[in-house]
């Protein structure tokens, strides 16, 4: 990896690409420190000081926005509006066949697909931020602590000024959208996935700094641990079940055309960190809905069962609903998103089949029965990773302070390992063109 980078900063048009990326990377870190206007830094600080971290609701946001979120700055909603939006429409592809359409279109249907993306996520934006400033004016129920420790956050709560914090917040949004495509299309790799990266990355040091605080002990078990983590999901981020392909010999004139042997490749982790994402907005919303009922003098019973069992990540019943949840959606977005019948169509009309199998039905219910077989592996894989800091919480008290463990290392290995392989490949196109010339 470090070799990758090192060729590429000798290559003037690679360096500037790079160089172009830190940047946007850069300013995307600044904008989370800088605060929305009629937020306070320094009452959310005390909220959060009093709160001891203790509540995780806003968790994974909290995680993409790159710890913005919780801190209410400009860039507060982070990339989630858009990563929400891509899932709907993507999931949304299979139900609408105007969309289904599009994608079968190339790269013309493919920008119409981004742009509804687009106005899906500033919509979503607008949702999101009028959310967090409703819940902001109560900030015990998303940053913890009560009413007596955490009582405001805002130095204006006037109408003038909470609409333009909720107009800050979606333009916040939209800027980050903005930023993500310009890394895509003037800079290495691919845009979005890089300021998540971002995000995630810019929280590891100060989780390492709070696990050295508890001790030299601890500190070497968790950074063992890691690496450990690491290099098993860089072994399974790359593992693939590789389908044999025969493509069938023609004859055209003298000449022989086919006949040649590739495969389809089926990654183990298809489902990437979806299901994390899907399980953790899930289980989430009934949190949140008790948060407002437990503020009451008598709270309900099904708000004190949540309140107990759902608001603790380390909760026995709410780590079995988690793994369940995560099990679910992976074979759901799988089924969602890989056609086993599309892939068989394909195969047969291009006069290539699957040594042994037939061509048709057969193909499909091939793939499928493999399918299913690498999707449990992957589900089983997802739900350990995401379980990770649940157990360290469980364990250790360290729910916070595990920089290692479910969506995160899903997606520093992930683009961190898509971000080599592209930069790998411009490199082998400088050299090609080096040569030609």
């Amino acid at each position: 990896m470090l070799t990758s980078f090192g060729r590429a900063f000798r290559t003037p048009e690679l360096r500037n690409k790079i160089l172009f990326t830190l940047a946007i990377m850069a300013l995307f870190r600044l904008g989370s420190h800088i605060p929305t206007p009629g937020i306070s830094f320094d009452l959310v600080a005390k909220c959060q000081a009093a709160a001891g971290g203790s509540n995780s609701l806003l968790g994974l946001a909290n995680l993409f926005s790159g710890g913005a979120l919780l801190q209410l700055s400009i860039f507060a909603l982070g990339i989630m509006p858009y990563i929400t939006a891509s899932i709907i429409i993507q999931l949304l592809t299979v139900v609408i066949p105007r969309f289904e359409t599009l994608k079968k279109e190339g790269q013309s249907g493919q920008a119409k697909m981004t742009q509804y993306t687009r106005y899906l996520a500033i919509a979503l934006a607008l949702l999101q931020s009028s959310t967090l400033i409703t819940a902001a004016r109560s900030p015990w129920t998303i940053l913890g602590g009560s009413p007596t420790t955490c009582s405001t956050i805002m130095t204006d709560d006037s109408i003038p000024t909470v609409l333009l914090m909720i107009l800050t917040l979606t333009a916040g949004t939209g800027l980050i959208m903005w930023l993500g495509e310009q890394v895509t299309e003037r800079g290495i790799g691919n845009g979005m996935s890089l300021l998540i990266l971002t995000a995630v990355a810019a929280r590891v040091p100060q989780s390492l700094w709070a696990i050295h605080n508890q001790g030299w002990g601890r500190f070497i078990a968790v950074v063992i641990m890691c690496l450990a983590v690491t290099t098993a999901v860089v072994f399974v981020e790359n593992s693939q079940r590789r389908i044999p392909v025969q493509y069938a010999k023609r004859m055209v004139g003298r000449r022989s055309y086919g006949g040649t042997t590739t495969y389809i490749p089926l990654k183990v982790n298809m489902a990437n960190v979806i299901p994390i994402i899907f399980a953790t907005s899930l289980l989430s919303l009934p949190v949140m809905v008790s948060q407002f009922a437990a503020n009451k003098t008598n709270p309900p019973g099904w708000a004190q069962w949540i309140n107990t069992y759902l608001a603790r990540g380390d909760h026995p019943v709410y780590m079995a609903i988690y793994t369940v949840l995560i099990l679910f959606f992976t074979f759901f977005y799988v089924s969602i998103t890989y056609q086993p019948d599309e892939v068989a169509d394909n195969l047969k009309q291009a006069g290539s089949f699957i040594p042994g199998v037939r061509a048709g039905s057969a193909t499909a219910k091939y793939l499928n029965y493999v399918l299913t077989r690498i999707t449990t592996v992957g589900a089983i894989y997802i739900a350990f990773l995401a379980l990770l800091p649940l157990i360290a919480l469980a364990l250790f008290d360290a729910n916070q302070n595990v920089p290692f463990g479910g969506a995160s290392i899903l997606i520093l290995v992930g683009v961190g390992l898509e971000t080599v392989k592209q930069v790998d490949s411009k490199l082998q196109q400088h050299n090609y063109e080096g040569f030609l010339r």
